[in-house]
């Protein structure tokens, strides 16, 4: 049985008024069967070949009609009724009785067939209302019996029945002993039924009492199993889907409900059961196409009682959960335990390099005077002396990349103007002889936006974004377009956002995941950090960083600085 079941189950637990309620019904639709049936047996034994007293046809009726209409009467009122139960039951024992009395009069008084019909309200009593109900009903039994036998001693009966009951001068004793008789039979049915009842009605409070703490158990095993993080399914030895909770409704972007009942294997085709219960995982894909990653255990379900002949697939549970932002962490911790390794290494390597470059270059510097002042006689050590003197600054700006990068600083923001800093990464790189002549670059904001950052920094990122996208711009034709605007953020924050377009050919898009990562490159004379550096920078002044391509060719940079508040 599934847990929908369960609760369904728990949810139909009915209070003990409410099964008193339904226990005077099913009574009175006993009092309408019971009475059909007695009259109807009157009714069909009234041939002279039959020695029965039976009631004339007009009483018939009207006897019948007096118990249906009351018994409708009462069942409409049970059903509106909001007070007292039992007085309510009380009232129609007594009622009962009186029927009962009604029919033995009618039927012959001492001598009817119908004396033993006074048991069902005696019984009934006793079963529904314990204690008091059957002995109640037993003593207005005798006494309703008493006042009949005493109107048959004066002769007080339906005339239809003097042929039966002539009137004699019955004694005392005899009138005594027939209603002591029945008297001590009806007050020992009312005990026989008082005991059963009280058992009945202890028997019924135990089994309230199970049905609230199961209904309670239940409703608690429902909260649990519906509000716990992890995903938790059911399968039969069919691998049928038994029950699922709303764990796995959000992993898979499917009602819960409609999982159950279906095959596993139609919903997670990936899953394998076979293996050893350890660290399992597979890919999932939603109805969006979304891909997520899922990892998974299972277990089986161990029966009471095993059964050693069923050798069939055992049920089982299988919890779930989804692991994508667990395994981009740990990638990102493989990556910056990586980078740690690897500042840590760099920081060394270019505190080791950095003097023995600047003694090269110092060096080199003075050659390189001594011989431009000799003329053109010397011509081919000035060249050489050139290319050691700019190699070298090539590899001292490449170790202040890397201790850039290994020992980031902190940013002290102040507000400056975001056109002259542009403006003066320009006038840098126009002083460089390897930037070209042919080279465009093009202010698409005013100059009236200024930025909240730290100078120096934001210096040195733009530009590394500049000489980034000149490197890919066609040469004789290089275009670079700056735009700046402010901007929302989704945090409903001012912030200003500066693209940075070229008219190269692009990244390619299965690259645009890795460009920022350090080290990596596409540029043959790169070294992998200008990018890296810059994220590292926007990251500091808790912005960000993005690149996309434009539907008409050339990539855009665009870097998001927030305002303070």
């Amino acid at each position: 049985m599934d847990l929908s079941s369960l609760i369904g189950r728990a949810r139909t637990t009915i209070s003990v008024s409410q099964i008193l309620r339904n226990q005077l019904l099913w009574m009175l639709l006993l009092r309408v069967v019971l009475y059909t049936l007695l009259l109807t047996i009157n009714y069909i034994f009234r041939g002279e070949q039959f020695d029965v007293i039976v009631l004339p046809t007009n009483l018939l009726i009207l006897l019948l009609l007096i118990i249906f209409l009351t018994t409708i009467f009462s069942a409409f009122f049970l059903l509106i009724y909001q007070g007292s139960l039992r007085k309510f039951g009380f009232a129609q024992n007594l009622l009962d009785t009186c029927f009962v009395s009604m029919l033995v009069f009618f039927s012959g008084s001492s001598v009817s067939i119908f004396t033993t019909v006074y048991f069902f309200p005696i019984v009934a009593g006793g079963l529904i209302l314990p204690r008091k109900g059957g002995l109640v009903a037993a003593a207005a039994a005798t006494l309703q019996y008493g006042a009949i036998l005493t109107l048959e001693t004066y002769g007080l009966y339906p005339v239809y029945l003097q042929d039966f009951l002539p009137v004699t001068d019955t004694p005392s004793m005899v009138i005594l002993n027939h209603f002591a008789v029945h008297g001590l039979t009806f007050f020992l049915a009312a005990i026989l039924s008082a005991m059963f009842g009280l058992r009945l009605q202890t028997t019924e409070n135990a089994l309230t009492d199970s049905l609230k703490n199961f209904d309670r158990l239940a409703i608690l095993y429902k909260q649990i199993f519906d509000n716990i993080s992890t995903g938790i399914m059911t399968i039969d030895r069919d691998r049928i889907i038994t029950s699922a909770n709303n764990a796995v409704s959000k992993i898979t972007n499917l009602p819960a409900l409609s999982l159950v009942g279906e095959k596993l294997d139609s919903i997670f085709p990936n899953l394998d059961l076979a293996s050893e219960n350890q660290r399992l995982s597979t890919d999932f894909i939603k109805d969006d196409e979304t891909k997520v990653r899922i990892g998974y255990a299972h277990m089986n379900i161990q029966k009471s009682v095993p059964d050693q002949h069923n050798h069939s697939a055992p049920h089982k549970i299988i919890t779930l959960r989804d692991i994508s932002e667990i395994e981009k962490l740990e990638r990102q911790i493989r990556q910056t335990e990586k980078l740690a390794a690897i500042g840590m290494m760099s920081a060394g390597i270019a505190h080791d390099f950095r003097n023995p470059l600047t003694a090269i270059s110092g060096s080199a510097q003075i050659l390189l005077n001594e011989f431009s002042s000799e003329g053109i006689k010397n011509y081919t050590n000035v060249q050489l002396t050139n290319i050691i003197l700019r190699e070298s600054n090539r590899l001292i700006e490449t170790v202040g990349d890397f201790l850039k990068f290994s020992r980031p600083e902190h940013a002290s923001c102040n507000w400056f103007s975001l056109r002259n800093c542009l403006e003066e990464v320009l006038q840098v790189g126009r002083a460089d002889p390897a930037w070209p002549d042919t080279a465009e670059i093009v202010f698409d904001f005013s100059g009236t936006i200024d930025i909240w950052a730290d100078r120096r920094q934001m210096f040195t990122a733009f530009n590394h974004l500049i000489q980034n996208s000149m490197a890919f711009c066609p040469i004789g034709c290089e275009r670079i377009s700056i735009r700046a605007q402010e901007v929302k953020c989704a945090d409903n924050q001012d912030a200003i956002e500066i693209s940075i377009k070229d008219n190269g050919p692009g990244v390619d898009e299965s690259k645009l995941d890795q460009i920022f990562e350090p080290f990596f490159t596409t540029r043959p004379d790169g070294t992998g950090l200008g990018l890296a550096i810059v994220r590292q920078t926007i990251t500091e002044h808790r912005g960000s960083i993005s690149v996309t391509n434009e539907e008409k060719g050339g990539a855009v940079f665009k870097v998001t600085l927030p305002l303070p508040q």
